[in-house]
């Protein structure tokens, strides 16, 4: 099939390389502009644009995909269906319908459930025991769309974002080959997603990462999972932010007030939390790198009775 590819991030270059693999002609590949980063403020390209240009394809780069312009000239290209994933704007209904087969999306949760931005790190924070990828009929609702294909993973008991991020883009890699091929010989079903039960993840922001020490252990241990790497977890010790990398339950008992320091040994920090007590494994300072909580404590003074807290 022609296809028109539209996707930004990591998450969407798998299923990219995939369908070009299979042999279909992505005549265009449709992704946000580029932005600068870094100190030094440099454009750099999206990750789906950098593979688009090693397969030597066309890039389209929009700032409103709903302008006439930009409607107009993706008609150009004729594409028997648009594939979607994680491209970060919202199209008009005029795109949704302009290719033969319509647009399709790889969603990264098992709708209905976990519509929405970030249904990747939701589903962690959230204690849930599976997810898995939706390929969907793409409609004028925001995730809303019939299901066209459905497959499950499981949550392991040390998933982070980042690992869940990697199996899902692979598992949407792979079925979105599959889904392509059902929807070209018509042998593929749709299944409306009905009234049921539903969720929304919300787009990340860095603020949801500020350690609330009131929560629960087992709390804020799904936080610091679901949000690594980024936006990342963070709280404030003697006035200087500390980015918390990878922590676990503790056996400890809670000695004290929610965010006070409860033990500190030269290989383990524990502290108190709403219930239940926290061990922090590794951390990054404010202005240094990732480390563990014994090389930090070379370097730091931390004694029982000292406090996180929520801001400096």
């Amino acid at each position: 099939m022609k296809v028109v590819y539209m996707g930004t991030p990591d998450f969407a270059v798998g299923a990219l390389e995939s369908i070009i693999k299979a042999g279909h002609e992505v005549v265009l590949v449709v992704t946000q502009p580029d932005k600068p980063k870094g100190r030094g403020k440099e454009m750099q390209m999206t990750p789906v644009k950098q593979c688009a240009l090693a397969h030597d394809i066309p890039v389209f780069q929009p700032v409103k995909i709903k302008e006439k312009d930009a409607v107009d000239y993706l008609k150009t290209f004729e594409a028997d269906i648009f594939v979607v994933a994680a491209f970060g704007q919202i199209l008009s209904s005029e795109i949704l319908h302009m290719p033969k087969y319509g647009c399709v999306n790889i969603h990264a949760s098992l709708l209905p459930m976990y519509r929405g931005a970030a249904p990747i790190q939701a589903v962690i924070i959230n204690k849930e025991k599976e997810t898995g990828v939706t390929i969907m009929q793409m409609d004028e609702g925001l995730d809303t769309g019939d299901m066209l294909m459905k497959e499950v993973i499981p949550i392991e008991a040390d998933e982070t974002g980042e690992s869940l991020h990697d199996k899902l883009s692979e598992l949407g890699a792979n079925m979105i080959v599959k889904a392509l091929a059902a929807i070209e010989d018509g042998s593929i079903t749709a299944t409306p997603q009905g009234d049921g039960k539903t969720c929304y993840a919300s787009m990340l922001k860095k603020e949801m990462g500020c350690i609330d020490w009131n929560k629960s252990a087992d709390d804020i241990e799904h936080l610091v999972r679901g949000l690594y790497p980024w936006p990342g977890t963070y709280t404030f010790l003697n006035g200087k932010m500390m980015k918390l990398c990878k922590v676990a339950l503790s056996e400890v008992p809670v000695d004290g007030k929610p965010g006070e320091i409860c033990l500190v040994t030269k290989d383990c920090l524990a502290v108190n939390t709403g219930e239940g007590t926290l061990e922090i494994r590794e951390l990054q300072p404010e202005g240094k790198k990732r480390m563990t909580v014994h090389d930090f404590l070379l370097g730091n003074r931390l004694e029982k009775g000292m406090y996180f807290k929520m801001n400096r």
